[in-house]
């Protein structure tokens, strides 16, 4: 039997006027906090507690998707939830992301699970830092949206990852277990 998640938990807060300075200050007092995640936008600072649920949802994404992405021969270098930042205009955590062919200051691909807030209004930090396609897995979906000349669009496939069944990807992320989210993954398309 596949177990799907229960009803998460999470915090967020948010504060505005916030100087660069002193964002870096309260992110070197974050550092090494297991579950949270630090946001920051010209002068708004976010601050995010992750659920158990999220980083199940994480992790089946990263593994699925990685799997996929060697199954296809492709070459990437994950570079994880490490902090893309400008200084003092943005900072981001993904909750995975990618350099595809070699390794870059700031990847081409971010993946950001949507527990219980947040989404495309997230779009203008990745923006400000030139992430060039972005996934956001929101209640079993997953959205992409690709940096095109000034603005983010939305589009309905990856310009990094082909053939990849995103519907799929979203109702296995939510499986509990890794090994049956992997093996629901795997089966051959109906």
């Amino acid at each position: 039997m596949i177990q799907l998640l229960d009803k998460p938990t999470e915090q967020r807060f948010i504060q505005t006027g916030v100087g660069w300075e002193s964002f870096k200050a309260i992110q070197s007092g974050f550092a090494g906090s297991p579950g949270v995640r630090l946001f920051y936008y010209e002068g708004e600072l976010e601050i995010l507690s992750t659920s158990p649920e999220h980083e199940i949802v994480k992790g089946n994404i990263g593994y699925l998707l990685e799997d996929f992405m060697l199954s296809q021969g492709l070459e990437f270098v994950a570079t994880g939830f490490f902090s893309q930042e400008k200084e003092a205009i943005a900072s981001a955590q993904a909750d995975e992301s990618y350099c595809f062919d070699a390794r870059k200051p700031i990847p081409d691909l971010a993946i950001e699970v949507v527990i219980t807030s947040g989404g495309p209004s997230k779009l203008k930090r990745y923006k400000a830092l030139g992430v060039q396609e972005v996934w956001f897995w929101e209640t079993g979906e997953i959205s992409i949206y690709q940096l095109a000349s000034a603005d983010y669009q939305k589009v309905n496939e990856s310009q990094f990852v082909k053939d990849i069944n995103f519907e799929r990807l979203a109702e296995c992320a939510a499986i509990e277990s890794r090994p049956q989210a992997a093996r629901a993954f795997r089966q051959p398309e109906r």
